[in-house]
């Protein structure tokens, strides 16, 4: 009768860990080390049986912090109103946003042409990180007209939320009037905020917002990890 793989014992050993909740969403498992001496074998077994559930789904690795439990996928509208705290409360999960950079510069030329501004028009750059129960799911850059939103940045700084910030600019509702999905490897500097290995896939989207009135009132591209997000399209 032909044995299993070592490897294979280990992994197996592990996902039923994971399946009885010794570990659970967002753990850190044993460092390879510490699993090669428990189960006797060199590292080299171990990271086998580490990339045999990383191929499943059920790990993920992040650099130089080691191996963790894979969080189940968040769903994420993207319709006709694209709200972030709603989306990620939908799910039952706690929403958060921390700011990166926020500055006014000189619009390039694509965002003047989403926002409808003549060349050389000032915009708010919003440039942050999308939460899920404190786990990393998203980047973002969010840009808005400057001459229509003098006061924007101090309300982005104390509501760290969109929908709220542009209701204190008098914009009481906004909707998509466009979205594109695009898969991207994670830039080194994307991979370090979200956790991942440089490289790894990413959701990207780019859409704009408009006031009731057909007016813009936001630019926004957003690049998703992708393990950790299901993109949901719909019409609200």
């Amino acid at each position: 009768m032909s044995r299993s793989p070592v490897w294979k014992t280990i992994a197996l050993s592990l996902t039923e860990d994971i399946a009885e909740g010794r570990y659970c969403e967002g753990d850190q498992l044993p460092t390879e080390a510490q699993l090669a001496a428990t189960h006797g074998v060199n590292r080299h077994t171990v990271r086998r049986a580490l990339a045999d559930l990383a191929e499943q789904g059920l790990v993920h690795a992040r650099r130089g912090a080691g191996v963790f439990v894979a969080a189940r996928p968040t769903d994420y509208a993207i319709g006709k109103r694209v709200r972030f705290h709603k989306n990620i409360a939908a799910g039952g999960r706690i929403p958060g946003k921390r700011i990166l950079t926020l500055l006014t510069r000189t619009a390039d030329a694509t965002e003047a042409e989403a926002l409808g501004l003549p060349p050389g028009a000032q915009v708010h750059v919003y440039d942050g990180l999308s939460l899920a129960d404190g786990q990393p799911i998203a980047v973002f850059q969010s840009v808005f007209p400057a001459d229509r939103f003098p006061g924007l940045p101090e309300a982005l700084t104390e509501t760290r939320s969109v929908t709220a910030a542009l209701q204190r600019m008098g914009v009481a509702d906004f909707t998509r009037v466009w979205t594109r999905l695009t898969a991207r490897p994670a830039t080194a500097t994307q991979a370090l905020h979200l956790r991942l290995n440089e490289g790894a896939p990413l959701l990207h989207t780019t859409g704009v917002n408009v006031d009731p009135e057909g007016r813009p009132v936001e630019y926004g591209r957003t690049w998703f990890a992708g393990d950790r997000v299901t993109l949901t399209v719909g019409e609200d």
